[in-house]
């Protein structure tokens, strides 16, 4: 199947089969029925994801697991390790570079973008920060492809059109701002507030019961 026909929607959900194989302590194969029930996904979801990227299955034994992980990496990506630059060192940006699962998962945060001069000439957990302005230069002699931005929104549009013309080509915004950006320049937005308001809402739902 061509990946023009793969539903958006089967990319994220390779991501948790994947980590289920990570944790999966039973035996070699795993039986898409098994990765069903700890995905909360039926089985025909399971091996229809599966199956828009080839024949990973042996009959009436499932899935190998050491092949299919290492399957899940390529198809995803992660089998390299991606630079990434993050732009915003606040809060937030301060606790992305905290982190430490990125790394794990073959994203290294290696360098941090600000405007402030307390913070600029210095690092953040190994992680050199740099002032804005040498954002493009530093961008294009690393080869970074991949950004995060976590300015404020009225900073977003401009720091994102400076990624892309740096030649940036995928964004994760945390800023609650979703900006415009041409084709073939994938942006995903995370909007925290969003998902704390839909918690609010099914909340409230329940009190009215």
């Amino acid at each position: 199947m061509s990946k023009q026909k793969i539903p958006a929607q089967a990319i994220p959900r390779l991501s948790l089969y994947y980590r289920v194989l990570l944790g999966y302590k039973g035996s070699d194969f795993i039986r898409s029925e098994e990765l069903a029930r700890m995905t909360n996904f039926t089985a025909a979801v399971v091996r229809r994801d599966l199956a828009y990227f080839g024949q990973f299955g042996i009959p009436g034994r499932g899935y190998n697991i050491s092949i299919l992980k290492e399957n899940i990496l390529k198809i995803l990506g992660i089998d390299i390790e991606w630079k990434i630059a993050l732009v915003g060192v606040g809060n937030l940006g301060s606790a992305l570079l905290s982190y430490k699962g990125f790394s794990r998962q073959g994203f290294r945060i290696v360098c941090g973008f600000d405007v402030d001069a307390r913070k600029v000439n210095k690092s953040r957990d190994s992680v050199p920060i740099k002032d804005l302005k040498y954002l493009a230069k530093y961008i294009r002699e690393q080869g970074i492809k991949m950004a995060i931005v976590a300015v404020p929104a009225v900073n977003c549009q401009d720091v994102v059109d400076k990624l892309v013309d740096a030649g940036v080509r995928a964004i994760l915004n945390f800023a609650p701002f979703r900006p415009q950006s041409p084709e073939g320049i994938e942006v995903l937005n995370v909007d925290l507030s969003i998902e704390l308001e839909k918690l609010a809402y099914f909340l409230k739902q329940i009190k009215q019961k």
